[in-house]
């Protein structure tokens, strides 16, 4: 029997919409959503970070708790998992997770059998005005995550996760061929001069060039109640391709769906052409390699 030669392609979608306080409605409005970007041939498809309600950490109330469920069980899983299942396409779910005494901003990896692969729990939990996630969130305790899919093998960060380098870096080292980021971030209640997108954007467009590899984020979109006039999240969800150009983009009030197409084989053989990886100095990232750098 000949190999299979047939090329790799990968195709995402990312989601891009407001919420409100109503779980079913905003469950229903994601599952609408995903079977429009199912029908123009999405294969993996992300809607944006904790998209059961409103985006609550921008304050400190304990009735939030409330709103935790076991991965396993959590009502978005439970949603998600048949139309997965139904049209053939993973979906990461982006949920607050509890397991016993503990809380999670976590994220559940349907595959498009909508078997869930796993969970994987953020990593880097921020704390500060309008974004006050370690009041309701453990720091995770899963590592870093690389979902071996039907369509190809695709890494996970949420949020916060996105603007460190290493985080990208270590996905890929574990084989991720596209990274995936679902977020919720908008203006700064403490400054309301500070527009973080153009930077926000660029973070991931770096990890995009220095790992040669597809990147997309999922931003929410609308004013949401909170101190200071309430929080305004400004979308603006992409994807870029491997060399870091926008190939896809949403504006900042605008409700929609995004896909873009990749060829897996070609990025693995340019993956490789650029030596990056090939290159790096181990020895030289450590306290000792940096010498007076640590030292100072």
């Amino acid at each position: 029997m000949a190999p299979n030669t047939a090329p790799r392609s990968l195709k995402l979608a990312v989601l891009q919409t407001a919420y409100g306080d109503d779980m079913a409605a905003n469950i229903k409005k994601t599952v609408e959503m995903v079977r429009e970007a199912a029908a123009q041939g999405a294969q993996v498809i992300l809607p944006s970070e904790l998209f059961q309600g409103p985006y609550f950490c921008v304050t400190q109330e304990e009735r939030w708790f409330a709103s935790a469920h076991p991965w396993k069980t959590h009502p978005c899983v439970l949603a998600m998992a048949p139309v997965a299942a139904e049209l053939g396409v993973a979906i990461p779910v982006s949920i607050y997770e509890r397991d016993g005494p503990h809380y999670y901003n976590s994220l559940v990896m349907l595959d498009a059998d909508g078997r869930p692969l796993g969970v994987y729990r953020k990593s880097h939990i921020p704390d500060g005005p309008g974004y006050q996630e370690k009041y309701y969130f453990r720091p995770g305790d899963t590592g870093f995550k690389v979902w071996d899919t039907r369509f190809g093998k695709v890494g996970t960060g949420i949020c916060w996760d996105q603007w460190y380098p290493e985080a990208a870096r270590a996905m890929a080292l574990s084989g991720a061929e596209v990274l995936l980021y679902p977020t919720a971030i908008g203006s700064e209640p403490h400054d309301s001069s500070l527009d973080t997108r153009d930077p926000w954007r660029r973070v991931m467009q770096g990890h995009a060039v220095a790992n040669v590899i597809p990147v997309a984020a999922a931003n929410r979109i609308g004013l949401e109640p909170g101190p200071h006039g309430g929080q305004n999240f400004y979308g603006s969800s992409f994807i870029c391709d491997h060399r870091g150009d926008l190939v896809a983009s949403l504006e900042r009030e605008e409700e929609g769906v995004l896909t873009a197409e990749f060829d897996l084989d070609f990025l693995h053989t340019h993956r490789a052409a650029w030596g990056f990886f090939r290159d790096r100095r181990t020895d030289l990232y450590t306290a000792t390699g940096l010498g007076q750098v640590f030292e100072r």
